[in-house]
């Protein structure tokens, strides 16, 4: 809420005339006051700003010098009133002394003999009754003195007792007004002490007892000084003596804000940030005390119509190939079946080409692969990518050589072509099993089986159950009565009916789960394929899932995982260039040019404007969908990136956030001083014939804060290095307000009395310029250099 401050406390305050305050206000902003007319905020900065740049001193030397005389001055007088006030003090005691009324002839009595009676000249309360009604009984006088002269002993005395009397009462109601004065002068002086000293206090308590804080890998400096319970100004001072230029809302990195905090004597460590992941899903390790054996995961793979269904069903005594579209698996399946009182689990995966996908999912979530090939056929492509799926996913490979019930069968040749894909039958010395098999007559099946569980001890599989479950998805669909349906497998713990589960970007709670056949179950363990629904979304087959225990944080999981996956399908789309104009053309992607216009001056607008809309041809369409006057900021790049434009500029620059905004969403800007280049580089752009062979790179920036003017010489700006590094030699823009005024070369370049090559961000330095002078403070010089480059 803005202070009401009137017209004439504010001429009263500066020390001018109300008149004056009027005048310039009415001169100035055009509006008319009066003497008691409250002022806005606007025109009160307006005339403050005013009254101290025509009232500014060039050195304020004169008025210390005065204030400073005038503090010696009162100080001088007040030592001189107290002397005088103790000496008087001390002339009223000595009249009042029996020794000096000795002296003073006016009463004579025996020094050694004291009066039997004193009067109490201290007591302040009904002194003068008391006294008046000693002298109606009569006065008390020594007669055991050698000589009293009672006639002496007059009134006088009296009356001087009781002006003391008066005098004391009025020099303590004086001192009390004093004293209460001193206190609240002293409280006064005691507040601007504290606000002057807390600072050192804060410094000794941090000493005394040093605080720890928590510091992740960036943080803004303003949080650093909560965290440091200190203020954003003493943060900064830091950081510049340690050489590091930086503002509340600037970002330092651990290493900076660890350097700084040291500085407050305080201890740091390192901050983890816990995400929601880590929140809600266990990955703690599993003891082995907590491990229990589980079944293996079998995948079955091989070349299309090789007899993968096939050998499977002969497995489980199922036949799944009499529903499938010509005897091809349509999706991924999962059976379990019994073998010698021990569970197997089996992904049959598609041997189609179309599903080189999905069976490489099916390979990643396996601990055995069984490899069939064709005794008849051999090693065919897709059992070359199955080979290299089952090597990726470091799972060991079984070889079933089927289909041996043919005439032209031939096992050794199959072995033969094995050993070139590194798998070495363990007949040959190696450690891959080749069993001959025929999934239409049996034979050799139960040696297989037999193979896949010593495989499995081997390989010591183990799970822990008593923990929440994890797996991975093996198909996902939507199902019209039901919903979305997804076919699990569990990997590690137990799954239960009713328990929150988040699948990629699906959640939901575990409404119903049945197993392979059909049956419903209540709970799944490790290695136990189930189908379960109740999920809000269908999930990508290969996805992880996790069961916990908080649904909101799940959910909120879940729309994160949304957000990322937009923001990365957003930045991976191709951003339209001149460079790649005329490929999305060809491949129709783009039917239309959007432009964004940004000049120095209106007039310059509209010529860009009119000369590139005349390029438009019968392939593509150029749309200016923006044109303005101005540097070239943060809205326009926000307005290109989400409608696909490039930005055009004509004698402006961007500024700092428009260029890191263009450089992290790709968004094209091209600056030009003469507008033929502008025309002929799009023209060519769009006839797929722009080939540069330059191009411009951005040294660094410095922005000028003082202009020193050297007869000799000219101007040189005393600059502060804000981005990059500034180099003698380099080009230079002049830019102000967003608008370039000059294209000149950097000539001279100093540190101090020294002439260097370069400076770095951060740091202070003289740049002359060759042939401009005419710069100002305010002005950012652009620094730059042209490099060829070759096309790739």
């Amino acid at each position: 809420m803005m202070i009401k401050y009137k017209v004439k406390e504010v001429a009263t305050d500066l020390d001018v005339a109300t008149k004056e305050v009027v005048s310039v206000l009415k001169d100035k902003l055009g509006v008319d006051k009066k003497a008691m007319t409250t002022l806005n905020e606007e025109e009160l900065n307006f005339i403050f700003d005013y009254f101290t740049q025509k009232n500014a001193v060039s050195d304020l030397a004169p008025y210390f010098a005065v204030r400073d005389q005038a503090i010696r001055q009162k100080e001088e007088e007040a030592a001189k009133r107290k002397a005088e006030e103790k000496k008087r003090r001390e002339e009223a005691k000595d009249q009042l002394r029996p020794d000096s009324a000795k002296k003073s002839g006016k009463v004579q009595a025996a020094p050694a003999q004291p009066k039997k009676e004193k009067v109490d000249r201290t007591a302040d309360i009904d002194l003068k009754s008391e006294i008046k009604s000693k002298r109606g009984t009569g006065r008390i006088v020594d007669t055991g003195a050698a000589e009293v002269n009672v006639d002496r002993y007059n009134q006088k005395y009296d009356d001087l007792a009781l002006d003391k009397v008066k005098n004391e009462n009025n020099m303590s109601s004086k001192k009390q007004k004093i004293n209460q004065r001193s206190k609240q002068r002293n409280r006064r002086s005691a507040k601007r002490e504290t606000e002057r000293e807390r600072m050192a206090r804060i410094e000794k308590e941090r000493k005394a007892k040093k605080m720890t804080v928590l510091i992740p890998d960036e943080i803004s400096v303003g949080d650093l000084a909560l965290r440091l319970k200190a203020t954003v100004a003493e943060v900064v001072k830091k950081a510049f003596l340690m050489g590091t230029m930086v503002t509340a809302n600037d970002v330092v990195d651990f290493d900076t804000a660890s350097l700084i905090a040291m500085e407050f004597h305080a201890k740091v460590e390192k901050e983890v940030v816990v995400t929601i992941e880590e929140r809600i899903i266990d990955d703690s390790e599993d003891t082995d005390d907590n491990l229990v054996d589980r079944a293996p995961v079998v995948v079955v793979m091989g070349h299309v119509d090789h007899g993968k269904t096939s050998l499977l069903d002969y497995i489980r005594n199922a036949h799944v190939t009499d529903t499938e579209a010509g005897g091809i698996t349509q999706h991924i399946g999962a059976y379990r079946v019994n073998i010698n009182d021990r569970d197997i689990t089996f992904l049959d995966t598609p041997g189609h080409e179309a599903f080189t996908t999905m069976r490489a999912r099916g390979a990643q979530v396996t601990d055995i692969a069984i490899l069939v090939v064709a005794a008849d056929d051999g090693i065919m492509p897709q059992t070359v990518e199955a080979i290299n799926h089952a090597k990726a996913a470091g799972v060991s490979v079984i070889v079933a050589i089927n289909k041996m019930d043919k005439p032209g069968a031939n096992p050794e040749q199959v072995k033969q072509q094995l050993t070139e894909y590194e798998l070495i039958p363990e007949e040959w010395g190696g450690d891959t099993p080749c069993v001959p098999v025929s999934a239409k007559t049996g034979m050799g099946i139960d040696d297989l089986l037999e193979m896949v569980l010593l495989v499995a001890d081997m390989k010591e599989l183990k799970a822990n159950p008593d923990r929440a479950a994890k797996g991975t998805v093996i198909e996902a669909r939507l199902d019209k009565g039901r919903g979305p349906v997804a076919s699990i497998l569990v990997q590690n713990g137990t799954l239960r009916t009713g328990d929150i589960v988040v699948a990629g970007m699906a959640v939901g709670h575990v409404r119903a789960m049945t197993d392979d056949k059909g049956r419903r179950v209540k709970e799944a363990g490790p290695s136990i394929p189930v189908e379960i629904t109740g999920l809000d979304d269908v999930p990508t087959g290969g996805d992880t899932f996790n069961a916990v225990t908080d649904e909101r944080l799940a959910r909120e999981l879940v729309e994160q995982r949304k957000h990322e996956k937009k923001e990365a399908e957003f930045n991976a789309r191709t951003k339209v260039t001149l460079d790649n104009l005329f490929d999305q053309m060809k491949l129709g992607e783009v039917k239309e040019l959007k432009i964004i216009v940004k000049a120095d001056v209106q007039g310059s607008v509209e010529a860009v404007r009119q000369s590139l809309e005349k390029l438009s041809n019968e392939e593509v369409r150029v749309n200016i969908i923006h044109g303005a006057v101005g540097a070239v900021n943060e809205s326009d790049v926000m307005l290109a990136n989400a409608s696909n434009a490039i930005i055009v500029g004509f004698n402006v620059r961007p500024d700092a956030n428009a260029q890191a905004n263009a450089e992290r969403d790709g968004v094209d800007m091209r600056m030009y001083r003469v507008i033929y280049d502008c025309i002929e580089e799009i023209e060519s752009a769009m006839k797929g014939m722009l080939a540069p062979k330059t191009r411009e790179v951005i040294l660094g920036t410095a922005e000028v804060r003082d202009v020193i003017r050297i007869k000799s010489i000219g101007n040189i700006g005393g600059c502060y290095v804000k981005s990059g590094k500034i180099q003698r030699g380099a080009g230079v823009r002049v830019v102000r307000d967003g608008i370039i005024i000059a294209d000149d070369t950097i000539g001279s370049l100093q540190r101090f009395k020294d002439s260097v090559k370069e400076v770095n961000e951060g740091y202070e330095c003289g740049i002359g310029l060759e042939k401009y002078n005419d710069i100002k403070e305010g002005d950012i010089f652009e620094v730059f250099t042209i490099e060829e480059y070759r096309e790739d």
